[in-house]
């Protein structure tokens, strides 16, 4: 979403640094040129007004009612028909009235594409609203839960690169992290479905460098059996046995390339690994265990891949809180 944002702000400086450079041309000072600049100024900086608000908003509020496609469109004819009316009022204004309009179309176009430099810099590197998707996390994090995610609580990641700065805590067992799925490619199959560009939000059970076995539904790590914390859930359930397993080599080879699920299936619920965490990822599971598409399935976390930790629910009311 932050992408979204810097790139609409991008697009809103652009416009407004060719419209300063081009409006002493001759070409934009006859009425017809004039009015259609104005009516593409009012269409591209209401869009933009609007798809930052849509973009907050959809990620921070809560969603009441699902939006039909009228719904949706409706906004979009309504910044239309004020370009159409903008067209014709512009192209009526006298030179002198030319400058005033233009100069309050640039007063406005600054305030935008500003807001989303801010907003989009905000959400990079501090605060990222997330919305839960699934019950993968019950009973810490339910459907529906609106939370804010702290960006900066694992480092600064300098844009466009993996290089981070200023870390307030290290990544522990217990964490709850958001990530970027770890596809490698966008046609990946994983859990039923393409996974690919979606955002996660799992708790970390293993380091880099720890082995990782589960026993029918009983977690070990390093060889040692992990009591629970009193956050995991478990359904009364069949448990499954695998009949054939790879060679322990090809066994951690599949589920580092992220295709161990295609081979094993649901057995990896219950009966995984061993497997070693590779240097530089994490394992991690949802606390609710028997219904979680997490590292069982599709492999480890790599450290690029996170964004930060959950950090604050804000919505519903009644379940406002510190995420622990």
């Amino acid at each position: 979403m932050e992408q979204r944002l810097f790139i609409m702000a991008c697009i809103m400086y652009a416009f407004s640094w060719l419209s300063k450079r081009n409006f002493c041309k001759k070409w934009l000072k006859t009425p017809v040129c004039f009015g259609a600049w104005h009516a593409l100024f009012v269409f591209v900086i209401l869009g933009c007004m609007y798809s930052l608000f849509h973009f907050i908003a959809a990620s921070s509020a809560p969603a009441l009612t699902q939006d039909s496609f009228l719904k949706s469109a409706f906004p979009w004819l309504i910044i239309a028909a004020l370009a159409i009316y903008g067209f014709f009022s512009a192209k009526k204004k006298t030179d002198e009235k030319k400058e005033t309009l233009v100069k309050k179309d640039l007063d406005w176009a600054n305030t935008v594409y500003f807001a989303g430099f801010v907003a989009s810099i905000v959400m990079f590197f501090f605060i990222q609203a997330f919305k839960i998707p699934s019950a993968s996390m019950r009973n810490t994090l339910l459907e529906g839960d609106h939370l804010f995610v702290n960006k900066a609580a694992y480092g600064f990641r300098i844009p466009l690169t993996q290089i981070r700065f200023g870390q307030f805590k290290p990544i522990q067992p217990g964490d709850i992290i958001v990530f970027s799925f770890p596809a490698e490619s966008p046609t990946q199959v994983n859990c039923g479905g393409l996974q690919y560009g979606r955002d996660y939000v799992k708790r970390v059970i293993a380091m880099p460098g720890d082995k990782v076995e589960i026993k029918n539904a009983t977690l070990y790590i390093n060889d040692k059996e992990q009591p629970l914390q009193g956050y995991e859930i478990f359904e009364p359930v069949t448990r499954y046995q695998a009949e054939e397993v790879p060679e322990p080599e090809v066994y951690q080879f599949l589920w580092e390339k992220r295709v161990l699920e295609h081979e094993l299936g649901l057995t990896l619920r219950d009966n995984f690994g061993p497997v070693v965490v590779p240097e530089g990822s994490y394992f991690a599971m949802g606390d609710n265990r028997d219904n979680s598409c997490d590292s069982r399935f599709w492999g480890p976390v790599p450290r690029e891949n996170i964004k930060g930790t959950a950090w604050f629910i804000h919505w519903p009311l009644n379940r406002i809180r510190l995420i622990k």
